[in-house]
């Protein structure tokens, strides 16, 4: 499974997403807004996610609204922090 198939099954597992599938979910559609509907309640819950599934950390603020802005741009993040970007 790639990386990206596997931050949308997270995703809608952790998130308890309902009526969704990861085939719904493009690796270039927005996380937030108009895309996938998530709120800043569901960005903590991305910050927790990313903890536990990958050890990985995100303080800055900034730096997490780019980041959680798609699955390509998670999943290039997770890359980068595993070190095989």
């Amino acid at each position: 499974m790639s990386l990206e198939n596997e931050l949308k099954e997270l995703i809608i597992k952790d998130l308890k997403l309902v009526d969704v599938t990861a085939k719904d979910i493009q690796d270039d559609d927005q996380l937030f807004g108009d895309g996938l509907g998530l709120d800043s309640l569901d960005a903590v819950e991305l910050v927790v996610l990313l903890q536990k599934h990958y050890k990985i950390e995100t303080k800055d603020l900034e730096e997490s609204r780019e980041v959680f802005t798609s699955i390509k741009t998670l999943a290039d993040y997770v890359r980068s922090k595993r070190g095989n970007a």
